[in-house]
């Protein structure tokens, strides 16, 4: 049997804020108060430091030099699920609901008490420090980090989408049951906005295939007029 692999998550915080002045200031209070902290000034430099790091919290203003935060979020979202907290002068009902809706956790005015933010990113941080481990699958053939969303066979890289991982996830924690087609659909695809037919469900599961079986190693089998069952090995969080 294989354990998930216990991983300590180490607070870091993203800032993505062009105003050198305030970028300092957050991030001097942030590492004052005992976090790791990443700045960065523009899209492209944030859209890099979150390639090559594990973040556990995003600070992003909306107006950057070389793009819009919204159009961020949204890139990101795809990806992660790391807490995002909006930083913007615009107080305007429908960039804050458009915040909202995009996933971030809060939406913060310019100007601001850089105590009652430092207070917002404690709680946020807090909520998901009770998570102190992350579910890591490690068979010493396939390894997939869920929540770095990193993935790789034999070694070598595997790139997933992210309702790949959420597939994976399900069969995995599920590993002794066969999960229905109906319910996978409903797990994966879960709005109208996002509904789709059966076909998409058959190829993900064949794309997923091409990734991580090999003729020595099966992941997930079929059972026909069912559903899909995990058959690598089990997993315990």
């Amino acid at each position: 049997m294989v354990n998930a692999k216990d991983v300590i998550v180490v607070m870091k915080v993203l800032i993505v804020e062009d105003d050198q002045v305030l970028n300092q200031t957050l991030g001097y209070n942030l590492i004052s108060a005992g976090y790791q902290v990443i700045s960065t000034y523009t899209c492209r430099e944030a859209d890099n430091e979150l390639a090559q790091n594990q973040i556990d919290l995003i600070v992003l203003d909306v107006n950057l030099p070389d793009g819009n935060g919204f159009d961020l979020c949204k890139k990101w979202r795809s990806k992660i699920m790391t807490p995002i907290i909006f930083l913007t002068a615009n107080d305007l009902e429908s960039d804050m609901l458009k915040g909202f809706e995009l996933g971030a956790e809060d939406y913060v005015t310019k100007p601001f008490l850089i105590s009652v933010l430092m207070k917002k990113i404690a709680v946020f941080l807090k909520r998901n420090q009770g998570e102190t481990k992350r579910p890591i699958y490690n068979d010493e053939n396939l390894m997939i980090d869920f929540l770095g969303r990193k993935a790789s066979l034999k070694g070598n890289a595997v790139e997933l989408s992210n309702n790949e991982y959420k597939l994976l996830y399900l069969l995995l924690k599920n590993n002794e049951m066969v999960l229905t087609r109906q319910l996978l659909l409903e797990k994966l695809w879960d709005s109208d906005e996002n509904f789709v037919d059966e076909n998409a469900l058959t190829m993900m599961i064949s794309r997923i295939r091409t990734k991580i079986d090999s003729t020595e190693k099966k992941y997930i089998k079929t059972i026909y007029g069912m559903g899909y069952q995990w058959i690598g090995e089990p997993y315990d969080e």
